[in-house]
């Protein structure tokens, strides 16, 4: 299991999922609760503070649950890591992936089921200040297929 530590303070640190299905929550305290996801499942992790004079970082993992003999990318708050697909900071990359995300969603599609070369493709775009190629439903149908042969 992959676990996802969420914090919340109102204003100061927000932590939220912007998409995933957790097999799991515990709530810790009114402020922590831990989401945990089976291998395999993809999820958004946004994270967000501020101080007194606005905000000091915003940030959005999609990040994938890996089995326990596949390698793992630490990543903050997710234990014990996993697969970065993508990984974005400052909050006019992280809207940018928002509004992608809201057209895929859209479309009919549930941004978990999306091939995980799509986000990549997005991080690598953004990385080179490129627009990334839209996600079309023919393009998951392939994905799905190729999903389906190779389990």
């Amino acid at each position: 299991m992959t676990h996802v530590t969420l914090f919340w303070r109102e204003g100061k640190h927000e932590d939220w999922l912007k998409f995933g299905k957790p097999v799991a929550t515990r709530i810790v305290s009114r402020s922590q609760r831990i989401e945990s996801y089976a291998p395999g499942q993809v999820f958004a992790l946004v994270r967000w503070a501020s101080n007194d004079y606005g905000t000091i970082r915003s940030s959005l993992d999609i990040v994938r649950a890996v089995e326990p003999h596949e390698p793992v990318t630490p990543v903050t708050q997710v234990d014990p890591g996993g697969e970065v697909l993508l990984a974005v900071h400052g909050w006019p990359k992280v809207a940018q992936v928002f509004r992608l995300i809201d057209t895929i969603e859209a479309s009919g599609i549930d941004p978990t089921e999306v091939a995980p070369d799509h986000w990549r493709h997005i991080h690598n775009r953004m990385a080179a200040r490129e627009v990334p190629r839209a996600y079309a439903p023919a393009r998951h149908r392939a994905w799905l297929q190729r999903k389906d042969v190779l389990s």
